[in-house]
């Protein structure tokens, strides 16, 4: 679905409270003026929603290829409940764009699919920078915060299975 349309479609209300969770954000430190504010759209989201900074781990990485790493070692860990993946890849002039979000999306897809931890997938993958700050908190909302909110919900579904 769309920014655009999703935007439009969702409602306001937040998920629950889970007590006792643990989140952990990993972030890219490329294009950090769009990954920070991603970041701090979803810790303003999860301190909405009734978690505090204890409750919140966050961690840097270099780039958008990293984030697999990283997100791999928290899901092993078994410190977090979920993993929200930050980056933000701007298209350019070669086709470095594709390598890193092809490297991006089937790593995290594969952790996902093999581990019993949510790994929300918040990497940004846009043609120009302005499309990037359209959804780091400009007018197409925070995807930081929609991946906070979607981090929650899905702790939720895996809480519903261990019953």
């Amino acid at each position: 679905m769309s920014t655009e349309l999703h935007s439009k479609e969702s409602s306001n209300s937040l998920p629950a409270y889970i007590a006792g969770l643990r989140i952990g954000i990993v972030v890219a430190d490329w294009n950090p003026k769009i990954t920070y504010a991603l970041r701090d759209g979803a810790i303003e989201t999860l301190k909405n929603i009734g978690y505090n900074q204890d409750d919140i781990d966050v961690y840097n990485v270099p780039g958008t290829v990293e984030l697999t790493f990283a997100s791999s070692q928290l899901v092993k860990s078994k410190s977090v409940d979920a993993v929200i993946a930050i980056g933000c890849v701007i298209r350019g002039d070669t086709p470095h764009f594709d390598y890193v979000c092809e490297s991006a999306t089937s790593g995290i897809s594969h952790i996902n699919a093999t581990e019993n931890i949510p790994v929300i997938f918040g990497v940004l993958t846009v043609e120009n920078e302005q499309q990037a700050l359209d959804r780091a908190g400009g007018v197409l909302g925070n995807k930081g915060s929609e991946c906070a909110e979607c981090a929650i919900k899905m702790c939720e579904f895996v809480l519903k299975l261990k019953k």
